[in-house]
């Protein structure tokens, strides 16, 4: 296989019959009066038509693709038929503000916009933030395709390693970084689920797979589709998640493996036990939960009340889930934070911030590598034009996760925080800089500093320690006022749960932050009550 599309292929011809993909009716409500079933031989009849479609209209390798598909099959089947043609994709978080999702387009250079039909009026928002020469194409009016030019691919370019897709993670820098992915990340990452083995072990043509999780992330597009498509498997992909109809889509949709993040197991423990049949009790259906993030107090009340392992692993969207760990064999360590020991084809250090080793069991910033010649092998290719971020990425020849972990002397692995300043919210990477540059422009604010602090079900929540304009009143009206207004401009995750106004804030020399200090100030006014809660206005849009 030197492709997503021919992986596709392969499999299809073998389990032609079998589910490919199911999307709940309770989840495709809002554009569909039925449940999107799929088998294999159907998804490919239609990649092929696509295929086809595109190469008429001149699509071809060089190109991107920006793709606000949301969780629809429309995604995959697309995706699978533009990389037929050594297309890369762009995802599109279609929850972002327009600005946001400007940036994410114009910076990846993508040539055309494809999007649902459905989404018009934020594409009309977006034009004219958008490049000259753009092209736009709903999926609805594919007999009318946008024509996009001269086929750029290079004659001697190896498939495997042709770019795949640029997905965007927010970093430890004001503005998302575009990793690029190519063919041999994505099969790398699907192959490392497939071959897992322990609580992990998937039986091929058997596993149905549910996830709420977006396909604009690396955990739906690159494992779960990926893992269900390797082993003939069926992909039972939500709109997102929903804690009350949940465990009934898990039960009805037959799902025998569900992936997670923390916030999930939090909310569902709080739900009241289920009456009939089976009650809470799934046992003898899922195998396995995949995920990360779940609360330590959560863990094990969790598997005992839903009677099913909720496996944790390590992983970013730099590392693929070729170089996850994976938590995937006892002992599990339940409720320390522990993700697992890592895999054999890996290298692994922990530092600390001289770039010293640190001793068992002591706290470091994990650094890994793929073992031998090739330490980037099943890796990201590096940040689209950003050299020096790679480089810094990669400084002395190891992957730096910015993740602080500690290791046991038998060598599994704990996290314990993280050394980049990324707030991690519901299985958001937020990044403090992206927020505060959207807040400081707003007339009541002078300076603000963001920072997480904890939160029971989401883990972190977005907290804005604010030195107001001259003459701002500091009350709960100015507090709300400030929130809505960033809503104009970063995604409704992003805005900060807690705003607090302050005199003044710890800067360092140079006058930069001392975050350390401020994140120990926030923590203390959340703490007495010092701070205004404007949770209220995170609402997720309404579709």
């Amino acid at each position: 296989m030197e492709s997503v599309y021919q992986c596709f292929v392969d499999t299809a011809g073998r389990y032609s019959k079998g589910d490919f993909l199911h999307i709940p009716q309770a989840c495709a409500r809002h554009y569909s009066d039925t449940s999107i079933d799929l088998t294999y031989g159907q998804a490919l009849a239609t990649v092929e038509q696509l295929k086809a479609r595109y190469l008429q209209a001149g699509y071809g390798g060089g190109h991107r693709v920006a793709l606000l598909l949301q969780n629809r099959a429309e995604f995959l089947l697309h995706w699978f038929a533009l990389n037929g043609l050594g297309c890369s994709v762009v995802p599109v978080n279609d929850e972002m503000a327009p600005q946001e999702q400007a940036y994410i387009i114009n910076h990846s250079d993508a040539a055309v916009l494809l999007h649902l039909p459905d989404l018009a009026e934020k594409v009309a928002a977006l034009k004219p933030l958008l490049a000259g020469g753009m092209g736009y194409q709903s999926t609805a009016e594919m007999d009318r395709l946008y024509r996009i030019g001269a086929n750029t691919a290079s004659a001697t370019a190896a498939p495997l390693q042709h770019e795949c897709a640029v997905l965007y993670t927010s970093g430890s820098t004001g503005k998302p970084k575009g990793c690029i992915l190519s063919n041999d990340y994505f099969l790398r990452s699907g192959r490392r689920y497939v071959e897992l083995g322990g609580l992990c072990a998937l039986e091929p043509g058997r596993e149905r797979l549910a996830t709420p999780l977006p396909l604009v992330h690396m955990n739906a597009m690159a494992c779960s589709t990926l893992a269900m498509v390797m082993t003939g498997g069926c992909l039972i992909q939500l709109d997102r998640f929903h804690p009350r109809s949940w465990w009934q889509t898990v039960r009805t949709s037959r799902a025998s493996i569900v992936h997670y993040l923390g916030v999930m197991p939090a909310m569902l423990l709080g739900m009241e036990p289920q009456q009939g049949p089976g009650g809470d009790d799934f046992s003898g259906q899922v195998k396995f939960g995949f995920g990360a993030g779940v609360n330590p107090r959560h863990h094990a009340a969790f598997e005992q009340r839903f009677g099913f392992p909720l496996v944790e692993a390590w992983g970013m969207t730099e590392t693929g889930n070729h170089g996850a760990i994976v938590a995937n064999r006892e002992p599990r360590h339940v409720g320390s934070c522990c993700f697992g020991v890592p895999p054999a084809h890996l290298e692994t250090r922990l530092v600390d911030e001289t770039g010293a080793t640190v001793a068992t069991g002591e706290p470091g910033e994990l650094l890994l590598r793929h073992r031998g010649e090739d330490p980037r092998r099943g890796f990201f290719s590096g940040y689209l034009k950003n050299p020096e971020a790679t480089a810094e990425a990669w400084a002395g020849g190891w992957f730096h996760s910015g993740d602080v972990v500690r290791q046991d002397a038998d060598g599994a692995m704990y996290f314990v925080d993280r050394r980049k300043n990324v707030i991690r919210r519901s299985g958001e990477n937020i990044s403090a800089l992206e927020v505060e540059a959207g807040l400081v422009a707003d007339p009541a604010v002078a300076m603000v500093v963001v920072c997480p602090v904890p939160d029971d079900v989401r883990g972190d929540e977005v907290m804005a320690c604010i030195i107001p304009a001259p003459g701002t009143a500091r009350e709960s009206q100015t507090a709300t006022d400030i929130a809505r207004r960033s809503l104009q401009t970063l995604a409704y995750f992003k805005i900060p749960g807690y705003i607090a106004f302050v005199d003044s804030l710890p800067l360092t020399p140079s006058e930069k932050p001392r975050r350390g200090d401020i994140r120990a100030l926030a923590l203390s006014m959340l703490q007495r009550g010092e701070c205004y809660d404007v949770r209220h206005l995170k609402q997720r849009p309404r579709t």
